[in-house]
């Protein structure tokens, strides 16, 4: 919070700074307060397609976020007598026993692209 805070005390001096410092830094506070980024942090997050922030430092992260791993697939559940049983894979049992929730195992292309996205997720 040291940060915004140092912000918010520079925002009264924009209108006394003919170097144009002054409004730089409302133009960085406003930023931090309406996108959570800097300018700076924004064409840094926009080149490399990653969620980059000085914010996330002053919260103790790393500058940029890591890359989200590929969810894990949801467990195979069963009704048993009076219960469900769950599974990490279906069992090979014979005859085929139905899911609780039949559904898609894995993401849908169009799902997998909107997980891979590039930041700010214009790409």
């Amino acid at each position: 919070m040291r940060s915004p805070a140092l912000l918010l005390l520079l925002l009264p001096l924009a209108g006394c700074d003919a170097t144009g410092l002054g409004a730089a830094a409302a133009v960085t506070a406003g930023s931090v307060a309406v996108i959570g980024r800097t300018p700076v942090d924004a064409v840094v997050s926009l080149a490399s397609g990653r969620d980059c922030s000085a914010v996330r430092l002053d919260r103790g992260l790393s500058y940029c976020a890591p890359r989200e791993p590929p969810p894990a697939p949801p467990p195979y559940c069963t009704r048993s007598l009076g219960r469900v049983d769950c599974w990490t894979q279906p069992p090979l049992a014979l005859p085929y026993v139905p899911g609780v929730a039949d559904g898609p195992a894995r993401l849908t292309p169009a799902q997998e692209a909107h997980r891979t996205r590039r930041w700010p997720g214009l790409f």
